[in-house]
């Protein structure tokens, strides 16, 4: 082969690798929500009936079709020709399938600096698999030695890299990782340094649910009194706080922190971070026994906070163990008489042996749950209860936690945050508490392990009495069908649908004005 033949060839590597290697960007989203753990990504890609492996499926067939089909049409302009033609109508299908998939993810790709790395990576390899392949495909058309063999096999063999996305990427994350765990070590060792050395006291927040809104609540109480940085949004990994850290300091009286776990161990890490001197144990549900396999690792691993700090609150379904394996017991505070509305709700906080007659704007039973705990923490930390309930009123709802919105008319309750067992069953209750007519929309509950299909049935069950019920994907909704049926659900009230914006077109023939409509747990990308 000559020497432009071979420039040639890698000027079509390195055209087909830019435009693959966005074509990948659905996928690097979905390893991104995973952690860049490589194993439940590549189970989310290769799960039966999977709808991004179809898309990538008729990504492959298009290019193939193309690329067999144009050395035939354009022969007579030879090999070179044909073959520009290929790789030039290969680039404009990724160029559609960009296109298509622009909405593939509600979440989409975060373009953080490992993301980028990531990217960088595997356009090398992109770039290099294409090249590859058509050296090889060369070599083994020059040994057959017919120009129409050469063409095809110069452009067919290439169609096939959209099979090899998923694979691709995988390696090029397995490879990052030889800087990338190093990099971010680093990057919390100087974060946890940083809180060591601030005088701040350290506060962490765990639990299966609610742990980003009792983290909202007191940071809103406790910024009355004291300067409070609190870790946004849901950062609630080493990572994430460690930005939170880096990026912001520690210079404050109170550093609230936010503390997640998929797994054994992950408590553990995040305490020896942060050094925690107070702890608020939200609550445990089965959320996350998918990863965890059983409720006593659960439990144990959440337990770890309360062995790390030297006050602990617990809410009123946390059950820990402390240091010598008891459970940790008793609580001087709480929220009573609780009354729902689409208003708001109200309640009677006891706290400090004081009772106090309080209204908040946040919606549902749990609403007064989180700010008892919220309120418990503001109490150890030296505020009256005066001072708790008077800031309670001013409280902001927090985004796409059973928040209330009004459209033309219709009251639409947003829970689409990834819902949990308790959590799912309070907006239900909010919903029927609702006048005029009452419509849901879910794809059901996740992360359930063994107990999923139970709960999503149980979930199914407490729809019945609704006048509309839209199940969305294909992933869980069979058991919440199945439960609402069983219950006594009317069939003609029920609707599967592919999509969230399938079942929004839906509503929209539907709804009119009095109407009310709950999103519950508008799931992450990788369930659907």
């Amino acid at each position: 082969m000559s020497y432009e033949y071979w420039m040639t060839s890698a000027a079509y590597a390195l055209l087909l690798g830019v435009m693959f290697t966005l074509c990948c960007r659905p996928l690097m989203g979905i390893l991104q929500q995973e952690g860049y753990a490589a194993a439940p990504f590549l189970k989310w890609f290769y799960r039966k009936k999977g709808e991004m492996k179809r898309r990538y499926a008729l990504l492959f067939l298009c290019c193939a079709l193309l690329a067999a089909l144009f050395p035939l049409v354009f022969s007579f302009g030879g090999e070179s020709l044909s073959t520009f033609l290929a790789v030039l109508g290969m680039f404009a299908l990724g160029g559609l399938f960009l296109y298509a998939c622009k909405k593939a993810l509600k979440v989409p790709l975060r373009a953080t600096p490992r993301a980028v790395r990531l990217g960088a990576m595997l356009f090398i390899f992109m770039a290099a698999a294409a090249f590859g392949i058509e050296a090889g495909m060369s070599a083994l058309a020059t040994a057959i030695g017919h120009p129409l063999a050469h063409a095809l096999l110069r452009t067919v063999p290439l169609a096939f890299l959209p099979l090899l996305f998923p694979l691709l990427l995988v390696l090029s994350n397995v490879l990052m990782l030889c800087y990338e765990l190093p990099h971010t070590a680093r990057f919390v060792r100087s974060a946890a340094k940083k809180l060591r050395e601030s005088p701040c006291l350290k506060v962490g927040i765990t639990g299966s649910f609610a742990k980003t809104s009792v983290k909202h609540i007191a940071a809103r109480l406790l910024e009355k009194k004291y300067r409070v940085i609190a870790t946004p949004a849901s950062y609630n990994t080493p990572a994430g706080i460690a930005k939170c850290v880096n990026e912001g300091g520690a210079d404050c009286d109170l550093f609230l922190a936010e503390m997640g776990a998929r797994k054994t161990g992950d408590i553990a890490e995040l305490c020896d971070m942060v050094c925690p001197s107070f702890a608020i144990l939200t609550g445990i549900c089965p959320q996350h026994l998918e990863t965890f396999g059983s409720m006593e690792a659960l439990v144990r691993e959440k337990g770890i906070l309360a062995e790390r700090a030297e006050h602990v609150i617990l809410g009123a379904s946390a059950a820990m163990y402390d240091r010598e394996g008891a459970l940790l017991e008793g609580r001087d505070f709480g929220a009573e008489n609780v009354e729902i509305s689409p208003d708001g709700t109200h309640f009677a906080l006891v706290l400090g042996g004081e009772r106090f007659r309080v209204t908040t704007r946040l919606l549902g039973r749990h609403a007064a749950e989180d700010i008892a705990l919220a309120a418990a923490l503001c109490f150890l930390l030296g505020m009256t209860p005066a001072e708790i309930a008077e800031g309670i009123p001013a409280l902001e709802p927090i985004p796409h936690r059973l928040t209330r919105m009004d459209s033309e008319g219709v009251l639409v309750l947003d829970d689409a945050y990834n819902s949990n067992i308790a959590g799912a069953a309070n907006a239900v209750e909010l919903l029927k508490a609702c006048t005029g007519r009452r419509f849901v929309v879910t794809p059901g509950l996740v992360e359930l392990g063994e107990l999923e299909e139970g709960a999503n049935a149980n979930l199914g069950s407490r729809f019945v009495g609704l006048d509309g019920v839209i199940l969305v994907g294909e992933t869980l909704v069979l058991s919440v069908r199945h439960g609402y049926l069983d219950a006594g659900g009317d069939d003609s009230l029920l609707r599967v649908v592919p999509t969230l914006a399938a079942a929004q077109e839906v509503l929209e023939g539907e709804l009119r004005e009095g109407d009310a409509v709950l999103f519950l747990n508008d799931l992450p990308d990788k369930y659907l």
